[in-house]
């Protein structure tokens, strides 16, 4: 699934515990580009590439993206070890 809206990008950002100055360093994107990207209400106005770096880093601090009718986002479930 894919990374959509401002509030979902909040939401993911929360959940991997990770303040927007940290995700711009890890994503190679400006804080300010986060906090306009996570002011949107809607779909998200930015350019793919930006969109698809902070997608990578908060899927690898494991959040999982949910589509369908409504967006969202979850924690993935932890690897059985």
């Amino acid at each position: 699934m894919a990374l959509t809206t401002g509030p979902q990008l909040r939401a993911a950002r929360a959940m991997a515990r990770l303040d927007q100055e940290k995700l711009a360093e890890r994503a190679g994107v400006a804080a300010n580009t986060i906090r306009r990207m996570e002011a949107m209400d809607g779909t998200l106005a930015a350019k793919l590439p930006t969109i698809q770096r902070l997608q990578r880093v908060l899927e690898a601090a494991g959040v999982e993206f949910t589509n369908g009718d409504r967006p969202g986002v979850r924690m993935r479930e932890p690897s059985a070890a």
